[in-house]
């Protein structure tokens, strides 16, 4: 019998190369979520659907109905009330529920590199991270006191062709082209993981209904570790853009500057990160990232250039480039 599994959410970065992966290997995938497809990551066409809400527990209720499933993963859960109404919906009712946390909840500052599972969990700059945080608790107690079978999995920085994993997006390539300065966080040299959303399906997937994970964390990242420079450097590469001059701003300033950044570039770009994959390769041996930046950022750059929505240049991104260059440069 295949595999049955409930995915909450399923056309976002992580969830739809999961879902690709998942029919691929022959699981036997439903994926609910609000009704229709998305343009930008389509559903495969073998995919059933259910129409809910997943965050208004009583549309979930009614569109899960009676069904049971041996795996239930929730992509888009961010706070405790997220969870909490899955841990009530699914108990029960499923063979595994597993949760989509995130790396940036290992404490920040780092206490030390690699990172494993058992870092210590703490963010006082991110509300995000403090969420995923709580999330992450209220499982653990469902599972210590009343043996819901939970599973926490934590990604990093998992991107595809549709996003640019820099926070001023494309005004940053639009500036390269023009051979403008471009703002770096730091001094440019703190480490940093990206990982290609098929590689993190390559992980995840064969977790799926492992016994061995239940009850447990894992993270799932590439083993490539770049810096911020140089990770602006592959950008310009795939973009044709010439070497580009990066101007290095404190990111306390940046903060200061971009509040909307703030929270996530304090709390987590700002510091180095490396990721101890053991664990997950003891899980899943087959497990390779394969997918390096420099052939991710061609992707990247090819769809935004056959995207025209996707080129949007800020002018307020980047009259604050400019502000920040003539003060730094």
């Amino acid at each position: 019998m295949a595999l049955r599994v409930l995915f909450l959410g399923g056309t976002g970065i992580i969830s739809s190369a999961c879902a690709a992966l998942a029919l691929e290997r022959g699981i036997d995938l439903t994926v609910l979520n609000r009704g229709g497809s998305s343009a930008k990551r389509p559903l495969p066409p073998d995919v059933r659907t259910l129409t809910g809400d997943a965050r208004d527990p009583v549309s979930l209720r009614e569109a899960v109905g009676d069904e049971e499933f041996d795996v239930v993963v929730d992509f888009i859960a961010f706070t405790p009330e997220h969870v909490r109404a899955d841990v009530e919906l699914f108990t029960g009712r499923t063979g595994q529920y597993v949760f989509i946390s995130s790396a940036s909840a290992y404490q920040k500052p780092v206490g030390h590199l690699p990172i494993t599972e058992s870092t210590p969990l703490r963010n006082p700059f991110w509300q995000y991270s403090r969420d995923k945080i709580a999330c992450e608790d209220l499982l653990v107690r469902a599972y210590r006191e009343d043996g819901f079978p939970a599973v926490v999995v934590r990604p990093s920085h998992t991107y595809d062709r549709t996003l640019l994993p820099v926070d001023d997006g494309w005004t940053t390539i639009d500036r390269m082209r023009r051979g403008v300065p471009v703002v770096v966080h730091g001094d440019g040299t703190s480490l940093w993981v990206l990982t290609h959303h098929t590689d993190f399906a390559k992980g995840f997937v064969p977790l799926l209904g492992e016994p061995a994970v239940t009850g447990d964390v894992v993270h799932i990242t590439g083993d490539e570790v770049l810096t911020w420079d140089r990770i602006h450097r592959t950008l310009a590469a795939a973009a044709g853009a010439p070497e580009p001059t990066l101007v290095h701003v404190p990111s306390d300033v940046i903060a200061r500057e971009a509040p909307d950044r703030g929270p996530g570039l304090l709390g987590d770009k700002a510091h180095s990160v490396v990721f101890d994959n053991t664990k997950l390769k003891r899980l899943v041996p087959s497990f390779a990232a394969t997918t390096g930046f420099a052939a991710g950022a061609r992707e990247i750059i090819a769809h935004h250039d056959a995207t025209p929505d996707l080129r949007v240049v800020d002018p307020v991104v980047d009259a604050r480039q400019d502000r920040l260059v003539e003060r730094f440069g």
